[in-house]
């Protein structure tokens, strides 16, 4: 039986889990729930699923939500702010926790999961991107096993030889002969579009991603390509891999999600139609496969599978990614602050699209940290970056 903390269950991989969780009742039990101030969903989720907790991090909603279940009897606890998003997340009755909260907001419950040697099934990419070598270092000092819930990196691991699986992020990928893992990305909606038409782009269009259907956010993160970059932070941390192990590839049908060398020239990759289902439910039942009754893929639907190399003049935002990761983790703990604020401020259409890449860039150029020893110092970092981004913003590129 898995019983479970779910960091972000309002959230679009929170709600997939849960999902999965009402179709097997009798192998998930959720105990706590964890969101932020979503009322209307969380308490549909309460009432369905019944977890002995239920933790909002905004404290006006805990007390709307509180109000709500006290008046039908419901002996739901209510706590609400990041300690208590901690402390569910270290309950001695709970063997796995879900983390799936987008921004920093999970990262210390995540953390707190960590030291308590919780299983963690990560989806959160803020965690590893701004302190991927503290997290990687907790992971091996409290031998916590660790599953990604992102496409890419869920699909590198489930083509790993089983003993790596086991020593994810402690292992080195010569160790089992492993030359080199391609990532790939679609390249975006706008992959076509000629760079002197992105000055006029909406955030509405930014929305339109060709392969998946995701949030504001990470769909502008998709179209500048930072998103890929993130996730080549991040699979450098996971797969304890240097410089030249990861490659970067655009393919466009987002069929192939990664590819692995190895010495002796086999190649193995995987392949499924994009659907973050696919390794939600992986993860969840790992090491068991589960029947999923997702749509198999079918090759002979395919008309082609093409991939390209990518060009950076293109996407600078992955680019600026790459030299980041290879600078310092406080260089990628400022891009990671900067392209935040500045992502928003074009969904809010105060900035250009063209601009994100600028303030990006402005901003690691301005900032410069040494290398954070501890959480509280990643933390920081990460305020101190956002507040002088926003300022930034307001006296240099406020229409």
């Amino acid at each position: 039986m898995k019983y479970i903390t779910l960091l972000g269950s309002t959230g679009s991989i929170g709600c997939n889990v849960l999902n999965i969780v009402k179709n097997d009742l009798k192998f998930f039990k959720i105990i706590a729930l964890v969101a932020r101030k979503n009322i209307s969903l969380i308490i549909k989720q309460c009432l369905f699923f019944k977890p002995k907790y239920v933790c909002m991090i905004n404290k006006k909603s805990a007390k709307i939500l509180k109000d709500y279940l006290h008046s039908i009897n419901s002996k739901i606890i209510v706590l609400s702010g990041i300690e208590n998003a901690c402390n569910v997340s270290i309950l001695s009755n709970i063997n796995m926790v879900i983390s799936a909260m987008s921004g920093t907001a999970g990262l210390l419950p995540t953390f707190s999961a960590l030291k308590a040697g919780k299983r963690i099934l990560l989806a959160s990419k803020e965690i590893l991107v701004i302190c991927g070598k503290i997290f990687m270092q907790e992971l091996k000092d409290n031998k916590v096993q660790l599953l990604p819930l992102d496409s890419e990196h869920s699909s590198i691991f489930q083509s790993l030889p089983i003993k790596l699986q086991k020593n994810l992020g402690k292992k080195n990928l010569r160790d089992f002969n492993i030359s080199k893992i391609i990532i790939t990305g679609s390249g975006g909606p706008f992959r076509k579009i000629k760079d002197s038409n992105l000055n006029y782009i909406t955030p509405e269009q930014a929305y339109n991603h060709p392969s998946w259907k995701m949030g504001k956010k990470i769909s502008v993160d998709s179209a500048t390509m930072m998103n890929k970059g993130f996730e080549y932070i991040e699979a450098r941390y996971l797969f304890n891999a240097n410089e030249k192990q990861i490659q970067l590839l655009i393919h466009p049908q987002s069929i192939v999600h990664s590819v692995i060398y190895y010495d002796n020239g086999h190649i193995s990759a995987q392949l499924s139609y994009p659907d973050m289902k696919i390794y939600i439910y992986y993860a969840m039942y790992y090491p068991n496969l589960s029947n999923s009754q997702m749509q198999l893929l079918d090759l002979c639907s395919l008309n082609k599978l093409s991939f390209e190399k990518i060009n950076f003049n293109k996407y600078p935002c992955l680019k600026l990614a790459i030299e980041a990761i290879n600078t310092s983790q406080s260089s990628v703990i400022i891009l990671n602050a900067a392209n935040e604020v500045a992502v928003y401020a074009f969904i809010n259409k105060i900035i250009k699209f063209t601009d994100i890449i600028i303030i990006n860039k402005l901003v690691l150029d301005k900032l410069y940290f040494l290398e954070p020893k501890d959480i509280q110092e990643v933390i920081y970092i990460y305020k101190t970056t956002k507040k002088f981004t926003k300022r930034i913003i307001l006296t240099k590129f406020n229409k």
